[in-house]
């Protein structure tokens, strides 16, 4: 059995609290988005599809993209910081792994919806089946954003576990 010194739990505790920390934060971006801006550019397409242009509106891609990756590293240094602890670790693994997969979902499905949309508000393209689409888009970002809330609950045990150690 590896020693576990004061040090290492230290560290451990540290990067775990930064990264639950972070994930909530990033969670409230994400619920505030989902409850005031999604609906605002959702209620009139194509109309409000202004408000996702770059330059013209609230455009958030350079956001998302800094909040994720900053996460996703204080996500990883925890991981390693974890290690030496098994059930730290292990659960640590599992939630990033569905972390993982719902960033992957992400990229896969909403990313390429939202440049769609975006695409449509320049050139005035429209889809047929336009208003079924954003219905589907936000009804998957309520289910896709509950992931990430749960996720970020499912640290705050992994902080008690590792504080009474």
């Amino acid at each position: 059995m590896e020693i576990i010194t004061a040090d290492y739990l230290t560290r451990a505790e540290v990067w775990l609290c930064i990264t639950t920390l972070i994930y909530f934060l990033m969670n409230g971006a994400q619920i505030f988005e989902t409850l005031v801006f999604v609906p605002k550019w959702a209620k009139s397409p194509p109309q409000n599809f202004g408000l996702l242009l770059d330059g013209t509106g609230a455009s958030l891609k350079s956001f998302w993209i800094i909040f994720h990756s900053i996460h996703e590293i204080t996500f990883i240094i925890s991981i390693v910081f974890s290690w030496k602890i098994a059930p730290i670790r292990d659960w640590l693994l599992i939630l990033f792994s569905i972390h993982f997969a719902v960033r992957i979902w992400t990229i896969l499905y909403f990313a390429p919806n939202i440049i769609d949309f975006q695409k449509m508000a320049q050139t005035a393209n429209f889809s047929t089946n336009l208003v079924e689409r954003i219905a589907r888009w936000q009804k998957l970002n309520y289910v896709r954003v509950g992931i990430f809330v749960a996720i970020s609950i499912g640290l705050l045990p992994l902080c008690i576990k590792l504080f009474t150690l």
